[in-house]
């Protein structure tokens, strides 16, 4: 068993000692004195030292006993009240400046206490203070970054170093479609709001999914699944959460349609890849975020989806092809790249996550209708200057049938205007894309999704279905 070394023990043990180490020098001394100036035999010589071991007897009980009492009382004691109250600080940190005295208590010990009560408000003061910084920089900015990435910058010693590791991420990208067109037509305060609930609802489920938004630019999203903490289903929960954001759309959209807003269509793009995931930038501005090709195969997977569609890359769909539903293979050959773009369109995740497309891309197009037009190509965001011309074959309020004769290549963009205006109504501009379909027979033909229509359009082609005009 170790014994402790306390102050008690220490204090009493080395003064019995040195009083004991005393004593037994002035026996050794007095006998030597006595043997050398006096003629004494051994027996007078041994009665002698017997007399004197008592003498020191008594007096080191009497200086024990007495200097005990004393070095308790002033001393001890005090100290050792000082070393409880110090231990119960764990516990109960109000029970930190308890500490009773008498009033003869030596001065330094008193200076003790009230030093150590003074040393105690202010580390409390800076800790709340700390804390509060803290919490304040947590709540503030957490909203600019995840949690997540701000705990690692205030807790790590290079937080805030410029640089970054190389890790394996699951890339997510969200665009709405057809919101910019539609902005300038509305008020942009209201814009502003709408945009900001649909960006609240797409937060709460990346958060479930664990997942970070890295970036939100106007009405896109780029969420990263893998960092800064990785975990074995990534790829796993970027597809559960994007067809779960997905589905949030319906109750959004029941919500804003009631308000007299059109309803907001996505599409969601996810990419498996190597990045350098950290501090990017100078010592002026920098940003915690991403840099590598597979953010920007998932930017190039996301620009063929239509609304409501969920396109997964190749790297992706390998890690979850045992646990999701997808259709074929689809590719496109982007500008820039050597090969093939790969990709798959999921609707439905059946693992530790279960997640089924509630609206999924596709159905009947119910009428059928020829209407001449005008489209132009959209390539990297600029519009073509000359126009194809066509005819529409059926259309309903989301997709439109129409032959080109000049023929579009499939995930093409266009700018779509019918040529005729109806009842002095004349339909504005319409944004779709280009969607692989089969050839009916030895008809071939093009399939459109609507990305963008005006909202009175839009009421004028479902009103059409409802009457089946055509």
């Amino acid at each position: 068993m170790v014994k402790k070394n306390g102050v008690r023990r220490i204090l009493l043990m080395g003064v019995f000692w040195r009083i004991l180490f005393i004593e037994a020098a002035l026996l050794v001394f007095s006998l030597f004195y006595k043997w050398a100036t006096e003629d004494v035999g051994p027996m007078d010589l041994f009665w002698y030292g017997v007399r004197i071991i008592i003498m020191v007897g008594i007096i080191i009980a009497f200086m024990t006993i007495t200097l005990k009492k004393f070095l308790n009382h002033q001393i001890i004691t005090p100290l050792e009240k000082i070393a409880t109250a110090n231990k119960s600080i764990q516990q109960d940190i109000t029970q930190a400046d308890q500490i009773e005295f008498s009033d003869d208590a030596p001065d330094e010990i008193k200076t003790i206490v009230t030093s150590r009560k003074k040393m105690l408000e202010t580390i409390l003061s800076v800790s709340d203070e700390r804390l509060r910084l803290v919490n304040f920089i947590r709540e503030t900015f957490g909203r600019y970054l995840s949690n997540k990435v701000v705990d690692k910058i205030l807790e790590s010693p290079k937080g805030r170093q410029i640089g970054g590791t190389r890790k394996t991420i699951t890339v997510l990208m969200a665009d709405l479609r057809g919101f910019t067109s539609l902005s300038e037509t509305k008020d942009p305060e209201e814009m502003v709001q709408l945009l900001n609930r649909f960006l609240e609802k797409m937060s709460v489920i990346i958060h479930k999914y664990d997942g970070i938004i890295d970036e939100i630019i106007g009405d896109s999203i780029l969420a990263i699944f893998g960092a800064p903490e990785s975990h074995d289903n990534d790829p796993e929960r970027a597809v559960a959460c994007a067809l779960e954001m997905q589905n949030s759309l319906i109750p959004l959209n029941n919500e804003i349609i009631a308000e007299g807003y059109p309803s907001l269509e996505m599409g969601i793009g996810i990419n498996t890849g190597t990045v350098i995931v950290g501090n990017i930038g100078s010592e002026l501005r920098m940003k915690y975020g991403i840099v590598g090709a597979a953010v920007n195969t998932a930017a190039r997977i996301e620009s063929n989806s239509i609304g409501g569609q969920v396109l997964v890359g190749e790297s992706t769909y390998d890690h979850v092809k045992e646990y999701v539903k997808a259709d074929p293979a689809q590719t496109a050959m982007m500008k820039g790249m050597k090969k093939p773009l790969v990709f798959y369109s999921v609707f439905a995740i059946d693992s530790r996550y279960i997640v089924m497309l509630q609206s999924p891309v596709g159905g009947k197009i119910v009428l059928p209708i020829k209407l001449p037009f005008q489209c132009w190509k959209i390539t990297d965001k600029k519009i073509e200057l000359i126009p194809l011309t066509g005819e529409t074959i059926r259309m309903d309020d989301h997709k439109i049938d129409a032959y080109i004769p000049s023929g579009l290549e499939v995930f093409t963009d266009i700018r779509l205007r019918f040529d005729f205006c109806l009842d002095a109504h004349c339909f504005e501009d319409i944004y779709a894309k280009s969607i692989p379909i089969e050839k009916a027979g030895e008809n071939s033909f093009n399939r459109l999704q609507i990305t963008s229509m005006d909202p009175k359009d839009r009421e004028i082609v479902k009103k059409w279905m409802i009457q089946g005009l055509y």
